[in-house]
């Protein structure tokens, strides 16, 4: 099995409560680990508030930061933006016209774990 490594690191203006914070993490990892491949002990999420500003308003939106070691394309990066917008959507309220999404490859030698590389 192709080494992947997949993080997803979600930024949003949304108010979360703590039960809320706890299964939105649960379903991104969810998410992750079904469409990019991966078993979900592989997968690392974060939710955090941040202060942000979109088309010049300050309603509710998020950011979103997909990394893995391979296992992104057009039609796996596709999937994601749609579950993560229909999953932010129904559970925060946030649009998905509020909602931006970054997809980065990364090298192996470029991510490291446990004290070394995957390179």
């Amino acid at each position: 099995m192709k080494r992947r490594m997949p993080l997803l690191k979600l930024e949003t203006t949304a108010a979360l409560s703590e039960d809320k914070r706890k299964d939105l993490l649960a379903a991104l990892s969810h998410i992750v680990s079904a469409t990019v491949g991966k078993p979900e002990k592989y997968v690392m999420v974060t939710v955090g508030h941040a202060d942000m500003l979109m088309s010049g308003t300050d309603t509710d939106m998020a950011f979103v930061d997909i990394r893995s070691i391979g296992g992104l394309n057009l039609d796996v990066n596709g999937k994601l933006s749609r579950q993560i917008c229909e999953l932010l959507e129904e559970s925060l309220g946030i649009t998905p016209d509020r909602v931006y999404l970054n997809f980065t490859d990364i090298k192996a030698a470029n991510w490291g774990w446990d004290g070394n590389t995957f390179g």
